[in-house]
């Protein structure tokens, strides 16, 4: 679905147009289309191939989706694979964003996102000194507004993860932790497979054999790696709590379990020193100690629980019951 199609000269908007008209505008000196598709079918990549001449690897990559994030060129063009996440509830979605970067047009394909670039779109057009850079700026744009997506998402796994953390020392939550830090987990391995390639992608657009598209912004293609080497460093922090906060949990869950087997061997302790005596007494000889006496009976139960008592605080004190 198209969602906009604008021409611009020198840093300036020059008017809304429409598909077929492209074509009068990609040859013009010091002008760009911007093309923004949403969700695109197979016919609108191949009208967009035909209009701006794009690669047929780009295009088939585009058309496919579920790419790795990457930066390929192809010849004068750059082809760009961005992954946009979102936090739906408690679950977090990764959509898909195919750039296309020539030097006089740019084209983003936004698949399975609800996320839109319009204030992308504003901010450059009240910039018209920054735009005037060309298509190189808008690409630089469009992937600082992906990669800003990216904190409150971190910063949402972190508080997560502090609220996981507050409850380890919880009697009997270890089990439902474990389950909560392996979701979490997959979320922030899910958000590292979307940054760690793309901050090794973008060094080539800041340093080295730069494509000529991109050399009027090196500066800020440079913020771009600033900010996806900080949250790199986040994810990393975030994995390494997570691989402690899991240890904990298996060894809370080692001290439960040995709680639950001293209470068990301590009352099978006292259990069986009642039985001792009740296996002894209960043997059938007919001459036994205080068999004929009045009070015998009284004696043997007295006798057993005084041990068993004895037994019950022993343990008490040494902290098995």
């Amino acid at each position: 679905m198209l969602i906009n199609c604008v021409a611009y000269q020198n840093g300036k908007k020059l008017d809304d147009i429409t598909i077929e008209a492209i074509s009068d505008y990609v040859h013009r000196p010091d002008c760009f289309v911007w093309v923004a598709l949403r969700d695109a079918t197979h016919e609108e990549l191949v009208k967009m191939q035909e209009e701006f001449d794009l690669h047929p690897l780009a295009v088939e990559d585009a058309h496919h989706g579920h790419q790795r994030p990457k930066i390929d060129e192809y010849g004068q063009s750059i082809f760009a694979v961005l992954h946009m996440l979102e936090m739906v509830g408690t679950d977090l979605t990764v959509g898909e964003v195919d750039v296309f970067v020539g030097t006089n047009y740019v084209l983003s394909v936004r698949n399975r996102s609800q996320r839109n670039f319009l204030g992308v779109r504003e901010r450059c057009e009240r910039e018209p000194e920054l735009l005037s850079h060309g298509s190189g700026f808008v690409l630089y744009a469009l992937m600082d507004s992906v990669v800003d997506g990216y904190f409150p998402i971190i910063d949402e796994l972190e508080v997560e993860l502090e609220e996981i953390e507050a409850r380890i020392f919880a009697p009997g939550s270890a089990r439902s932790n474990i389950e909560q830090l392996y979701e979490l987990k997959r979320k922030v391995m899910t958000l590292r497979h979307a940054v760690t390639p793309l901050m090794e992608a973008s060094g080539k657009l800041l340093g080295g054999r730069v494509p000529a598209i991109c050399a009027n912004s090196q500066e800020y293609f440079r913020d771009v790696y600033d900010h996806l080497a900080r949250i790199n460093a986040s994810i990393e922090s975030v994995r390494e709590t997570i691989s402690t906060a899991i240890s904990v949990n298996l060894s809370m869950v080692t001290i439960e379990e040995s709680e639950v087997a001293k209470k068990l061997a301590a009352w099978a302790g006292i259990f069986g020193m009642a039985t001792v005596f009740v296996g002894v007494w209960g043997m059938n000889f007919k001459h036994m100690p205080e068999l004929d006496w009045e009070f015998g009976y009284l004696f043997a139960l007295a006798t057993m629980s005084a041990a068993c008592y004895a037994l019950y605080f022993k343990f008490k004190r040494v902290g098995w019951l």
